[in-house]
């Protein structure tokens, strides 16, 4: 049997029928996991240290696991050339695993058994609420595949939130009451997450990353990630009590130090979606506990019916629209983006206080929360006109919770509009007015989030009316777009001239990584 590192289920398909007398785990860490994308220090060590607390689990338990770690002699360079040698080494009459959670793991796997002769039985993944083929069937006959058709269905077909066969509280979204920014005053002090120490077994793997990886990205020093589900399990139900009552009004806001510090990266969001994405915990169990604490009178249906969506829409939607267009949904690049990913993207050295917190804060905790990932990191990289394929596998090397079925989506779909609207109705753009609406990043810098042009003018404003200017005739189309479109037509033919060419002075700048912008 063959466990990936993110499929830490001990309940999982994959040990259906196991005996412990006949069978065996396999496990291999190796290292093109780690640099196939220039991954994140912090997300390294993630992967690793779950996967050496299930195995121990396992070992535990009486099952006989085959593990192969990185600082073993000899390592393998990829997961197809480690199966190979296992199994000329163990001579097994099988292959079981679960579905991968990324198209090129499994088309590895299944290239590594089949000169061999040997079966890869790839089982279902029941970690998630709906299957691949409950997707499919939801997408035969549609023209448009939405997210929220996708979420009422999975409300009425798992009765979550539900009053027999309505909606609780009338509706089935109230988005409209979780857009709350901190105002002036800022968050004040918000309850901070669980932290859990490292034990020897994180410790070995920290010294490992820190060592072997000591040239890719990010820090260490933060690290304390639940590894194993008893902690995954603390995290949640400390969220629940603690962040989940005001995560829905401030699930949309940021808020930095402004000092470098980034003491509070997290503010009310869970930050859970790791131990979720590594199958430590199950998506029932979470969204269980928080219906229970809204049943209870623990928590506003606005927050939770907001985290809920998350998971049993969102979550479950993206791995659908993943699963349903690979591998040609990877390549996708409707809107013709060609720029390279700016340097700072890797360094968060950039005039530009909004990214230099997000990026900087991505750094130091391979964490930034959806809005931050969105409108701002992805924002930015969308209005510049950045090739969408850049952009997902920076995603993919920088969060630690970045699995290929939820990230590229929510990248390349969500984020880039690559999909042409697949996945999106329209493309998420807006000028730096947003984010200073939403945040205290623009509090101290030096662009003018209301000005497009001249010294002081905003790098978003600017490329904001750019993008729209760029991109008219595809936008046209998309009845979503309307407003802007007609805020565009005010703009006469010289402030036109003067945003192109200031845009085009902003994308020099950042192609040059001796420029700061």
């Amino acid at each position: 049997m063959l466990i990936l590192g993110d499929q830490l289920d001990a309940n999982s398909a994959a040990f259906d029928g196991f005996d412990p007398k006949l069978d065996a785990v396999w496990m291999a860490e190796v290292a093109e996991e780690s640099t196939h994308v220039w991954t994140h220090q912090m997300r390294i060590a993630l992967f690793l240290a779950a996967m050496r607390h299930f195995r121990d689990d396992l070992r535990k338990r009486g099952f006989n696991v085959y593990y192969q770690a990185l600082d073993d002699t000899p390592s393998a360079g990829s997961l197809g050339e480690a199966l190979r040698a296992a199994i000329s080494h163990l001579a097994p009459q099988k292959l079981i695993i679960v579905q991968p959670g990324e198209w090129r793991v499994e088309q590895s796997l299944r290239a590594a058994a089949r000169p061999l002769g040997l079966e890869l039985e790839i089982r279902p993944d029941r970690h998630f609420l709906s299957s691949r083929e409950d997707f499919a069937a939801h997408a035969k006959g549609r023209k448009q595949l939405r997210m929220e058709f996708f979420y009422r269905e999975s409300r009425r077909k798992h009765q979550v939130l539900m009053d027999g066969d309505q909606p609780v509280g009338g509706a089935w979204n109230f988005d409209a009451d979780n857009r709350e920014s901190f105002g002036k005053s800022g968050p004040g002090k918000v309850p901070q997450p669980m932290q859990f120490r490292p034990d020897e077994v994180t410790r070995d793997v920290l010294e490992l990353v820190a060592k072997r990886f000591a040239k890719h990205p990010g820090s260490l020093e933060h690290f304390d990630w639940p590894v194993t589900p008893e902690q995954s399990q603390a995290a949640l139900r400390d969220f629940i009590q603690h962040r989940l009552p005001n995560f829905g009004k401030y699930e949309d806001a940021m808020w930095g130090s402004g000092d470098g510090r980034f003491a509070q990266p997290y503010l009310f969001h869970s930050r859970l979606s790791a131990a979720m994405n590594l199958k430590l915990l199950d998506p029932r169990a979470v969204i269980a506990a928080a219906e229970e604490a809204y049943r209870k009178g623990q928590a506003p249906l606005a927050s939770v019916e907001g985290f809920i969506r998350q998971i049993l829409g969102w979550r479950e939607f993206v791995r659908g629209i993943y699963w349903h267009f690979m591998p040609g949904y990877r390549e996708l690049n409707a809107l013709n983006a060609h720029q390279p990913l700016p340097d700072f993207y890797w360094t968060g050295k950039t005039e530009m206080n909004c990214l230099r917190e997000a990026i900087g804060q991505t750094l130091e905790f391979g964490y930034a929360h959806h809005i931050q990932r969105l409108m701002v990191t992805g924002l930015f990289s969308l209005l510049l006109g950045v090739k969408p394929q850049a952009v997902h596998e920076w995603y993919l090397a920088m969060y630690v919770d970045a699995v290929e079925w939820v990230e590229l989506p929510n990248t390349l779909g969500m984020s880039q509009h690559g999909d042409g609207g697949l996945m999106a109705s329209k493309p998420y753009v807006a000028s730096g007015k947003y984010i200073e609406r939403m945040s205290n990043y623009c509090a101290g810098c030096r662009f003018d989030p209301a000005k497009s042009t001249g010294d002081a003018a905003c790098p978003y404003t600017t490329l904001y009316w750019d993008f729209l200017l760029r991109h008219e005739p595809f936008l046209a189309k998309n009845q979503r777009m309307a407003m802007q479109l007609k805020n565009l037509a005010r703009l006469d033919a010289p402030k036109r001239k003067a945003i192109q060419q200031q845009a085009a002075q902003v994308r020099a700048a950042c192609c040059c990584p001796a420029a700061a912008i």
